[in-house]
């Protein structure tokens, strides 16, 4: 199963950004994530694109938030670095013939739209501030 951690790296470099009063460079960001800046920048645009972010070039140049971290859920997060669906079908359809087969489809769909919902539920009521709460690094 392949699986991501453009979430667990955003929500990373979004808490990095709010405990700094000056932009941020992706190379210290990729130090404190322990990852290479090219990852840092691919997950940057993505949480620029989704107005959490701004970046300005130059000497003193780098990452700030674009609004506040009381405004960032986590579930917004998500949305800006990850595909959607965190459970996935058959990468083939199963076999129409098969008593099993040619059901298991839509019983699956169910249960993984209800895991999505509960999943995106928790999630979305948490902020970013509210992982520096956690931390008790303020």
């Amino acid at each position: 199963m392949n699986t991501s951690h453009r979430f667990a790296v955003g929500v990373h470099i979004l808490t990095l950004l709010t405990l700094s009063a000056e932009p941020v460079s992706s190379s210290c960001m990729a130090g404190s994530v322990n990852t290479n800046p090219a990852m840092i920048r691919r997950i940057l645009g993505l949480l620029a694109k989704a107005g959490m972010t701004h970046s300005s070039m130059g000497a003193n140049g780098g990452t700030m938030l674009a609004k506040a971290a009381s405004d960032i859920s986590l579930l917004d997060v998500y949305r800006a670095v990850e595909e959607p669906g965190i459970l996935a079908l058959h990468a083939n359809a199963p076999n129409p013939d098969c008593p099993v087969g040619k059901g298991i489809t839509v019983v699956l769909e169910g249960v993984i739209d209800r895991a999505e919902q509960a999943m995106e539920s928790v999630i979305a009521g948490i902020s970013i501030q509210d992982v520096i709460k956690s931390l008790d690094v303020r």
